[in-house]
């Protein structure tokens, strides 16, 4: 008994610990932080949860391309150079979506400055081919097109992925001089002075069109390819709507979310431990423990969190309380039957598992197409969804029946406080003494 009264301990101990980090965050060095949820960039100089434009406000804008029925490939390499600039200017939780046929919009929290951002991300895309010295050998005017394929590239490989590049009259002799002089040394492709790929040179190239191979997957390969495109882009973008927007929802929007939030944890505890007693507190302790893991993946991944993102991350907990009284529905269903205390949560653990898997792998799978298919808040519904769920599931499965086997551990047997009603108890007392 005192042996589980120690782990039960020591457990809860732990969760504390968690629960504190996922709060303050912790230092280990002057130069090294885990942030906790509480951080914010200005007070400690470390990036923690992002919040979005509906949470905190920032600023809007549009762009329209300057040319009648522009093509699908063309709109989504205006996105892409989008999403690269703005990674390359730090704005890394901003949102780019396209807007109908021809227009990209694009939300960035908490930026203050809107007219500086459209400015620059307005610009013509400066795509440049450097030798290892420098010098540029190629600019965007001479590059034609890029395409990623799928295909050998050599008669000894197999297929893989790959970028063909289709060179203008004007760079085949720029690339055939550059290319001889540099065989065996890469040539780096850079837009706007950020390098997107440093292909080696493998011999003189004096065609119009040659391969970029590497270890490519197809969304590199397409990343890199959209790129080089937008290089040369075929027409200009127009600035069409330019604003700063307060937080959609109201300054206090995040506060008054989680509080509500915290609410509704509070009264699913209080019902878990009325319906389930003893059980139902200890799910209670997995939920903290469950809450604080969350709280420092959050915090850590630098999610991008909005209204939807926080609406995920309500539905998990939803989904390991769903988790929990299945189980304890098929424990209960076990002592009914006459079976002890410590064969019934086995029993009913074990019963339980393969319909907790099931349904949360199902949400896991929504979860992953949302962020796959999704952009913006959708993406981040999905994202939350997606760790919610996953650590709801594991503390379900494996947290909440390790706090139960210490309280078998302590020689706790009294059915009524496993969720039976003292009636059916005294009936089957003498089979779970």
């Amino acid at each position: 008994m005192s042996r589980s009264i120690i782990k039960l301990t020591a457990i809860v101990l732990v969760i504390a610990a968690l629960l504190f980090v996922a709060l303050f965050g912790l230092d280990f060095s002057d130069s090294f932080r885990i942030p906790g949820i509480m951080d914010s960039e200005e007070t400690t100089g470390v990036k923690s949860i992002v919040q979005g434009l509906d949470l905190k406000g920032g600023s809007v804008i549009v762009f329209e391309a300057a040319t009648e029925n522009p093509t699908d490939e063309q709109m989504d390499t205006v996105a892409s150079m989008m999403t690269t600039r703005l990674g390359g200017l730090g704005l890394t939780e901003a949102t780019v979506t396209r807007q109908g046929n021809n227009k990209v919009r694009i939300e960035i929290p908490s930026e203050k400055d809107p007219m500086a951002a459209a400015e620059t991300l307005g610009a013509t895309a400066q795509l440049q081919f450097t030798d290892s010295e420098g010098n540029v050998v190629l600019t965007g005017a001479d590059v034609e097109t890029a395409s990623a394929e799928y295909g050998q590239t050599s008669e000894m490989g197999g297929s893989t992925n790959y970028v063909e590049l289709k060179l203008k009259e004007s760079g085949v002799q720029k690339f055939s001089t550059a290319t001889a002089a540099n065989i065996g040394k890469p040539i780096v492709i850079m837009m706007d002075n950020n390098v997107i790929s440093a292909p080696t040179v493998n011999e003189q190239i004096t065609t119009e069109t040659c391969i970029i191979s590497g270890d490519f997957t197809a969304e590199t390969a397409s990343s890199l390819a959209a790129n080089i495109r937008s290089g040369q882009l075929p027409f200009n973008l127009n600035q069409v709507e330019l604003r700063s927007v307060s937080a959609t929802l109201g300054e206090n929007a995040l506060q008054t979310s989680l509080f509500a939030g915290l609410i509704g944890i509070l009264l699913v505890m209080l019902f878990m431990i009325a319906l389930y007693r003893l059980p139902g507190f200890l799910a209670s302790i997995a939920l903290v423990a469950y809450m604080a893991i969350v709280g420092i993946l959050l915090a850590n991944l630098n999610i991008n969190l909005t209204l939807p993102g926080i609406a995920g991350i309500i539905l998990s907990i939803g989904m390991a309380v769903d988790a929990n009284v299945i189980i304890f529905e098929r424990i209960k269903e076990e002592l009914r039957l006459g079976k002890t205390v410590r064969s019934a949560v086995d029993a009913g653990f074990n019963r339980a598992l393969s319909a907790v898997v099931d349904s949360n792998i199902t949400t896991i799978i929504a979860a992953i197409i949302l962020m796959w298919l999704g952009t913006g808040s959708i993406a981040g519904f999905g994202t939350t969804l997606l760790i919610g769920v996953v650590v709801s599931m594991l503390s379900a499965i494996f947290l909440t029946k390790l706090l139960l086997k210490q309280m078998i551990g302590m020689n706790i047997k009294n059915l009524w406080l496993y969720g039976i009603s003292k009636s059916k108890s005294k009936g089957e007392g003498a089979n779970n003494a």
